[in-house]
């Protein structure tokens, strides 16, 4: 199979451009080349897709394409000249209109597309109106495809250090660090997580199988108390002492929610994303996902950030931790592992 990455130097594309050689297809990364690098055995075009599609990849015959992008005018662009192949457009769940609904493709509501090319860092709601936009070009023009949404996606290598903060305070506990660990919200908050190897693996699958359809590419529901003490178990940290804070305390302690400066990564306040943290996982299970357990994918995590120390970790800074705790009246800590 010749594949065709529309990225393919970061994250999720890399993951999709390895996994494919690994295969034994050829592969093809159309990146800017200012950030990372393709895998060893990828053939690398450099291009900025804000001109036109390069030439010579339209006139090659391809079996699939792997889109990563967020920008509508990127995707118009690339569709048109390589609309034969199987496309697999990677989106987000952020393309749902109500956090709080858990409903997923057919069921849950969309944004309204918006068709021009904005600033992603607006937030949110631009974000996933463009990824609505580029869903509709790509489902409309094209030979076949499928659609995946997924959620929070983690493993080494990724770039936003969400999912980092925790193998990386597991690290501090370790090391001697103090084993009292401020823990977010509720432990029975509702969430998932996906290796971004395996989803990946899945997104070459369904590119080799041609599958048609749009998926909620996520992981099984798991807890936040569930995933933390995988986490703890995964990376060899077998007694951390959980202090749960409850959103009144956090929100007054000024912690931020989800990732960035000052943030408990993976929080998100509730109610309002309750739907967000709980999409259905069983249909994309049932295509071929096979999500491996978060104790493998928190090990691996920890040995990445153990040999790159310029990897991006996101959240309170160990001084900032503590500072919050003090604050904490909560209940007893809790023994993880």
């Amino acid at each position: 199979m010749r594949v065709l990455v529309l990225g393919g130097s970061v994250f999720l594309s890399r993951a999709v451009a390895a996994d494919a050689l690994a295969r034994g297809h050829e592969v093809v990364a159309l990146t800017r080349g200012r950030t990372g690098g393709v895998p060893d055995g990828v053939r690398h075009v450099v291009a900025d897709r804000e001109g036109p599609f390069p030439g010579d990849l339209a006139a090659e015959a391809w079996d699939a394409v792997v889109d990563v992008s967020r920008t509508p005018s990127h995707v118009r662009k690339a569709v048109a000249a390589v609309p034969g192949a199987h496309w697999v457009f990677v989106s987000t769940i952020n393309v749902y209109a109500d956090d709080t609904d858990p409903g997923g493709p057919g069921v849950g509501r969309l944004r309204e597309p918006e068709h021009q090319d904005l600033d992603p860092s607006t937030g949110p709601e631009a974000y996933g109106a463009m990824k609505v936009a580029c869903e509709q070009t790509v489902l409309a023009a094209v030979a076949s495809a499928t659609v995946v949404r997924p959620g929070l996606v983690v493993g080494p290598g990724d770039p936003s250090g969400r999912f980092a903060y925790w193998p990386q305070r597991m690290r501090r506990v370790l090391d001697g660090g103090a084993a009292d660990v401020l823990a977010p919200g509720d432990p029975d908050d509702v969430l998932h997580v996906v290796d971004v190897r395996d989803l990946a693996a899945w997104i070459v699958d369904v590119a080799e199988r041609r599958t048609e359809g749009t998926f909620d590419g996520v992981g099984p529901r798991t807890t936040v108390g569930e995933l933390l003490d995988a986490v703890a178990r995964g990376t060899g940290a077998a007694a951390p002492r959980w202090r749960w804070a409850g959103r009144a305390e956090l929100e007054a302690a000024d912690v931020r929610p989800w990732s960035g400066e000052r943030s408990l990564p993976l929080w998100l306040p509730r109610p309002e994303y309750d739907g967000m943290a709980a999409h259905d996982a069983g249909p994309a299970l049932a295509a071929g996902l096979s999500p491996r357990p978060v104790e493998d994918t928190a090990r691996d995590t920890l040995a990445w950030l153990r040999a790159t120390p310029d990897a991006a970790v996101t959240g309170l800074t160990a001084e900032q931790e503590s500072g919050v705790l003090r604050g904490v009246a909560g209940p007893p800590p809790t023994p993880g592992g």
